[in-house]
């Protein structure tokens, strides 16, 4: 299938390549099967000639962040992980350019660093930037289309293009970059100056709700099902008695019914028969439909 010559690319640039790879440490959730080839990119470069052989040859490849909103069983193809040598993060007055590796809190506290304002709602969201940018993540009123200006990526035949906000079509937990496979290679972000303490101040109390409403102590992907209309998904698994409903290792979190968390040894199957069973019975006593926000891999 052209794995071979994708290692050769690998070792061009000398980077992290491996077959048959678990997953399960580059999850969040702490699932994962292998995958068929796995590659780590250590360039820019190299990730970009990586992603042309692929398309070229047609060889399946799913780009991984942070794995922060990822469920996967196995995936017979190459996985290209975005690291953090490919997170640069540099500054031009109120603007913050960041690879699209580099980790959203990360950039948080940098844009801190600068006294500047707008990132405070993002901090402690365990995602990359690429990551954040593609689904449109957001938290506590902010989401990544109040901020972004523009990104650099790849399209699908191999292009790197400069694509604007207006262009993005950033709607809730959805972007143009997860309707089509192109691959996201740096975020441009305009921020406003602030005062240092006061933005701090924002961020740390943002943070302490997390810790207080979340169950950050356990594996999760976060939020597992979006918010419906009119209605949050928490409250109706709540209403709906499942929570710490279990099956397994998974668990509907007895702290916050949005999240289903890996309690110990959950598999695959253990979290998706969970969420398909809540689904279900949301359905049937509440007539809502909930749709998942982490995205499910078993091909």
């Amino acid at each position: 299938m052209g794995f071979f010559e994708i290692e050769t690319v690998c070792d061009k640039y000398n980077c992290v390549c491996k077959r048959n790879f678990s997953l399960s440490d580059k999850t969040t959730m702490r699932i994962g099967g292998e995958c068929a080839v796995y590659a780590e990119p250590n360039s820019e470069e190299c990730l970009v000639e990586l992603i042309k052989f692929a398309q070229k040859n047609d060889i399946p490849y799913f780009i991984l962040g942070r794995g922060s909103n990822l469920l996967i069983k196995r995936f017979n193809g190459v996985v290209i992980a975005i690291s953090s040598a490919l997170g640069k993060i540099t500054f031009d007055g109120n603007t913050v350019t960041a690879g699209a590796g580099a980790h959203l809190s990360a950039v948080c506290l940098a844009a801190l660093e600068h006294s500047l304002s707008g990132m405070e709602s993002l901090f402690g969201i365990p995602g990359s930037v690429g990551g954040a940018l593609y689904m449109n993540a957001g938290a506590y009123g902010g989401e990544m289309k109040d901020i972004v200006k523009s990104a650099r990526c790849i399209n699908d035949n191999g292009e790197i293009v400069t694509i604007p906000a207006s262009d993005m079509n950033l709607r809730y937990r959805g972007s143009v970059f997860s309707e089509n496979k192109w691959c996201i290679l740096s975020v441009t972000m305009e921020l406003q100056k602030g005062d240092k303490a006061a933005i701090k101040a924002r961020m740390d109390e943002l943070m302490q709700k997390r810790r207080d409403k979340q169950p950050l102590e356990f594996p999760s992907c976060g939020s597992t099902f979006k918010r419906p209309q009119n209605g949050f998904a928490a409250a109706l698994i709540e209403e709906c008695g499942l929570k710490g409903c279990t099956i397994g290792g998974a668990q509907v979190s007895e702290k916050h019914s949005g999240f289903v968390i890996n309690k110990g040894g959950a598999t695959f199957e253990d979290v998706t028969a969970l969420v398909e069973h809540i689904k279900e019975v949301v359905k049937a006593q509440k007539g809502i439909e909930l749709e998942c926000e982490m995205l499910i891999i078993d091909k």
